[in-house]
């Protein structure tokens, strides 16, 4: 699996992602767009899965704690075949498979739902101590956001991960700089981050959030590392992959998107034009 299919795949769920928001018209772009390098080469390149059997027992498992990137989960999910990609149209209707934020109990694939922020990492670690007892040989893995990194209980959760030396876990953050306020820097700045992770314990690991090659790299080096938990720092940008969602990404959070700028995104994504 060389790296042009992963960038390919890249290019499919940013199309999945883009088609699915605009038939709602609004929706998470900017933090959905920004992990999905790291999505794609989870799934297709580490994740033990099998997706004819969502609930196989001692498969590997992955939380999204900022649960706002939930769109580019479900396109993942449906890039990978959880699901008829066409049911993404539904996303945040009435009645859908596919709510705002991911939902366990809903939604093919999904291994935890997403509640308030900083609450995914915790069930992570509990995943993790869980698979521990088993011995069941999963990798349980998050995804975590930059602003998200404010709250104490991911912070909590650090400290039982390495009290526990949970060497099945490797976290990922998403430091795109921004949260719904502001800068990251001008509300709560966090850096520097990689030794604040460290000080707690942790192997820690920094990549260029949308090169799938280094992300890829740090992944597997991650997995290599016996006796502590891995977070592995992404550095991406909001709106990830479309020429007018990077140029606001200060404000990209949760944005309406018409049908002539899907038009416009998805021939920038290489795919067809209509909605």
């Amino acid at each position: 699996m060389d790296a042009e299919f992963l960038r390919e795949k890249c290019r499919e769920v940013r199309r999945l992602l883009i088609r699915s928001v605009g038939k709602v018209g609004v929706g998470h772009l900017g933090g959905s767009m920004s992990i999905v390098e790291a999505l794609v080469v989870l799934y297709y390149r580490h994740m033990r899965v099998d997706p004819s059997r969502p609930g196989l027992e001692g498969r590997d498992r992955f939380v999204l704690s900022k649960g706002h990137g939930g769109p580019a989960l479900y396109a993942c999910l449906a890039s990978k075949g959880y699901f008829d990609i066409s049911l993404l149209d539904t996303l945040n209707q009435p009645g859908t498979l596919f709510p705002s934020h991911p939902d366990m109990n809903r939604t093919p694939g999904v291994d935890m739902t997403a509640g308030s922020l900083g609450q995914g990492m915790s069930c992570a670690v509990g995943i993790a101590i869980a698979s521990k007892v088993r011995a069941d040989g999963a990798r349980i893995y998050t995804i975590i956001g930059d602003g998200e990194s404010d709250e104490g209980l991911i912070w909590e959760a650090a400290m039982l991960a390495s009290h526990r030396k949970l060497d099945n876990l490797i976290a990922i953050t998403d430091c795109n700089g921004m949260q719904v306020d502001g800068e990251i820097a001008d509300i709560v700045g966090i850096e520097p981050l990689a030794d604040k992770w460290r000080a707690f314990g942790w192997n820690v690991l920094e990549a260029p959030g949308h090169d799938v090659e280094a992300v890829d790299v740090a992944v597997s080096l991650a997995k290599t590392a016996a006796g502590k938990p891995s977070m592995i720092l992404l550095r991406t940008l909001k709106g990830k992959g479309v020429s007018f969602l990077e140029k606001s990404w200060r404000n990209n959070h949760n944005v309406t998107i018409d049908e002539e700028q899907v038009r416009v995104a998805l021939e920038e994504l290489g795919g067809a034009a209509n909605v």
